[in-house]
């Protein structure tokens, strides 16, 4: 009988966010010949997203819907998932490193009594085991960790590791799972997004993300219209949150949010270290900056000095004509 592997869903809006898909792409990088089970939660019918783990590579999925999981909480999702990992009894467990995989994930291994590898961005086969390369240092050094007794706990980065292509021609099981969510200490009233609707900005591909150069929240106007013409999503350094040009759920950074888009333009950002940490693996960084001394050219794989309230609507109006 061949292994199985675990994939926990992580919807937002009624959709399943790319980190699933690209969880579930990890699952079978570490073994493509296991059995990958998907678990999605919440209150109504997921028999869509249920549908879509499977064209994106899973072979069943099980669905858990309670009036309890409408909105995460550690204790509700952790009961779900614990519920369904003990049925299952899986070798592996894959999920998305997102703000919800970062605070859930956590709860399971301590529950499993097991090790938990987190924020992977690389996954290697060969000579009869599985390493998971992980940042270390906020970037500067990566580590290789394999599991070595116990099931197989990880988190993925998002946009890191590719999702499988879309195959609608696929199917699996879908299953539906009746669990009681009790001793609920945590109520959820209500959700209040801050941020910018659109793109998310840690699955983003392109960010354009702006600095105290900025310098008012007026100046990051242009930014969202440049972002908006790439499809992509906008960011900050501290600089600017400090500032109060943007929101802080904007930031990137050490102490905001980890990112590593396909492009990544950074507008009037100098480039202290603290924000390096959280861009620097981007795989394309433009750097607009009117002074050439700052550190960002130091990173940046294109750089382009001057007056970014001129160079903007010019890359704006240039990119408009090549679309």
């Amino acid at each position: 009988m061949s292994e199985k592997y675990l994939v926990i869903g992580e919807t937002r809006d009624g959709s399943l966010r790319n980190a699933t898909f690209e969880a579930i792409a990890a699952a079978r990088k570490i073994n493509s010949d296991a059995e990958i089970v998907g678990v999605v939660c919440g209150d109504e019918d997921l028999s869509e997203q249920a549908k879509e783990m499977i064209y994106y590579g899973a072979d069943k999925v099980i669905t858990i819907k309670h009036d309890n999981l409408k909105t995460y909480t550690s204790e509700g999702f952790g009961q779900a998932i614990m519920t369904i990992i003990n049925e299952e009894n899986p070798a592996g467990i894959v999920m998305g490193h997102t703000s919800i995989g970062k605070d859930l994930t956590p709860k399971l291994a301590s529950k499993l009594g097991t090790g938990l590898i987190s924020d992977a961005v690389d996954i290697e086969t060969g000579n009869g085991k599985v390493e998971f390369i992980r940042p270390i240092y906020s970037g500067k050094a990566f580590e290789r960790k394999i599991t070595t007794s116990g099931l197989t706990f990880v988190t993925i980065r998002p946009n890191n590791i590719p999702s499988l292509e879309r195959d609608e021609a696929r199917s699996g099981d879908v299953t539906t799972k009746e669990i009681d969510i009790t001793d609920i200490r945590t109520i959820v009233k209500e959700v209040i997004r801050k941020a910018s609707e659109g793109v998310d900005l840690s699955e983003a591909n392109v960010i354009v993300a702006g600095g105290r150069g900025v310098k008012s929240e007026e100046g990051f106007k242009p930014l969202q219209e440049l972002a908006d013409v790439l499809g992509g999503a906008v960011g900050a350094s501290r600089g600017a949150c400090d500032a109060e040009y943007c929101d802080y759920s904007l930031q990137i950074g050490q102490t905001g949010k980890v990112v590593t888009p396909d492009l990544y333009i950074a507008v009037g950002i100098s480039g202290a270290i603290q924000h390096l940490a959280g861009m620097s693996n981007s795989k394309v960084i433009v750097a607009i900056n009117k002074d050439p001394e700052a550190n960002i050219f130091n990173v940046a794989d294109y750089g382009i000095v001057g007056d970014l309230f001129e160079v903007i609507p010019v890359l704006i109006e240039e990119i408009k004509k090549i679309k």
